[in-house]
């Protein structure tokens, strides 16, 4: 059954009273352009990952799945502001509820407002009151416009209840944070248009056995798209992780085999991560490769690199690689970190807990250069570590005297082994 969009000309809308503004051309050297004043919000991994705060007019859509805390989140920033207004606007849980949630939380804000409303109409007609400085939709599946006779969540509905939205942010300079469902595949439920019609996407994800939550951007029209937040949930609610590689370097009391730390990037954020291996013998015939947070194509392009260029037997050897903390590394500097720790590993020859590695391997079997070589450096001298293994390639202009933690370049996989097992 296919839905027709239907419109009643006698229902209002937002500001639909006001004469439509026509447009004219301008020439593109007569455009005035001022730089956005953001607005910040009491969480700094927000406003990091949205690109230094939020912009007006804005309108940021959050995708995650059940249960996640997208809802705690939002609701934890609504209550940050102090100055500003900020509207609530749920349309899934009572205001009982929210209290609720709020107490849980243990904070108290008289600037934030409790909305329990479906209806954009009736939305609208208590944000003319109100004038709210931030609204925020929990969620834009549970909205109806009137101007649609569908259901809610229906992909006309999402689409009309996203644009009136739209024209409401951008008319009066009022950010929109809007919390969206995700389907079974894990993208965002509704028209992939939603996604093209707002300036943000963000994607709060993380395993729900596991106390960690991040918050990642793939698409922001007002700043970069790597950036990453990290949160804790606890019972009283998130709390912001202002340096997750002490929390993502396990303490261990004896230096295991296997275990190597590798110097990544998040954005502009430099994270150092434990890389967990362990390999053996192939019992089952057909040997297992098996990668958590790590690209399992690539696992297998570094063994056989290892197995033709470093002559380690390792196509009879099960082998399971583990991102410990539960993060998702596509950083192609954390390859010589991989490699140490298979080997490690397989000679059952613990690497020295004070060692980190920075580089990415090519199929020659090369140790390869690596961006901003010096912010992962300062990361890893800044935890105490006392040697980082890079590319000799990334030594070229690098002033090693701004360092205290002992650099060691290389050019060839087998130098790294021959200066680790001897």
């Amino acid at each position: 059954m296919e839905e027709v969009l239907q419109r009643d000309d006698k229902k209002n809308s937002w500001n639909s009273d006001n004469a439509r503004k026509v447009s004219k051309p301008k020439a593109i050297e007569d455009i005035e352009y001022n730089e956005e004043h953001r607005i910040l919000s009491a969480s700094k991994e927000l406003n990091r990952v949205l690109g230094g705060g939020i912009v007006p007019g804005s309108l940021v859509l959050i995708g995650g799945e059940p249960g996640i805390g997208k809802s705690t989140l939002m609701l934890q920033v609504a209550l940050g502001f102090r100055k500003e207004k900020v509207l609530y606007v749920s349309g899934e849980e009572s205001e009982n509820q929210i209290k609720m949630r709020a107490e849980r939380l243990s904070k108290k804000s008289s600037s934030c407002f409790i909305l329990t409303e479906t209806s954009t109409q009736n939305i609208f007609k208590q944000i003319e009151v109100l004038e709210p400085a931030i609204l925020i939709i929990d969620s834009i599946q549970t909205l109806t416009s009137s101007y649609i006779d569908s259901a809610a969540g229906s992909i006309s509905q999402v689409r009309e209840c996203t644009a009136e939205l739209i024209k409401y942010a951008k008319e009066s300079g009022t950010p929109v944070f809007l919390i969206g469902h995700i389907t079974k595949e894990g993208t965002l439920a509704g028209p992939k248009v939603l996604e093209h019609m707002v300036d943000t996407v963000l994607q709060f994800e993380g395993d729900q056995h596991l106390m960690y939550r991040l918050l990642r951007t793939t698409k922001n029209r007002f700043g970069s798209t790597s950036e990453l937040g990290i949160f804790e949930m606890r019972n009283s609610g998130l709390r912001e992780v202002s340096n997750p590689s002490e929390i993502l370097i396990s303490q261990r009391e004896e230096e295991l085999s296997g275990i190597t730390i590798g110097a990544t990037l998040e954005g502009s954020r430099p994270l150092l991560v434990e890389i967990q291996s362990l390999v053996s013998p192939a019992t089952y015939g057909t040997p297992q490769r098996s990668s958590t947070g790590f690209d399992g194509r690539r696992l297998n392009m570094l063994l056989a690199v290892l197995e033709k260029r470093g002559g380690f037997r390792l196509s009879v050897q099960d082998v399971f690689l583990n991102i410990a903390g539960g993060l998702k590394i596509e950083d192609p500097a954390i390859d010589l970190a991989v490699c140490a720790s298979i080997v490690s590993s397989f000679e059952e020859m613990p690497i020295p807990s004070h060692v980190c590695f920075a580089a990415e391997v090519g199929l020659g079997g090369e140790i390869r250069a690596v961006n901003r070589v010096e912010n992962r450096i300062s990361e890893a001298e800044k935890l105490g570590f006392k040697e980082i293994y890079i590319s000799k390639y990334n030594k070229k202009g690098l002033d090693t005297s701004n360092f205290k933690i002992e650099i060691k370049s290389f050019s060839k996989i087998v130098d790294v082994f021959g200066e680790l097992f001897g």
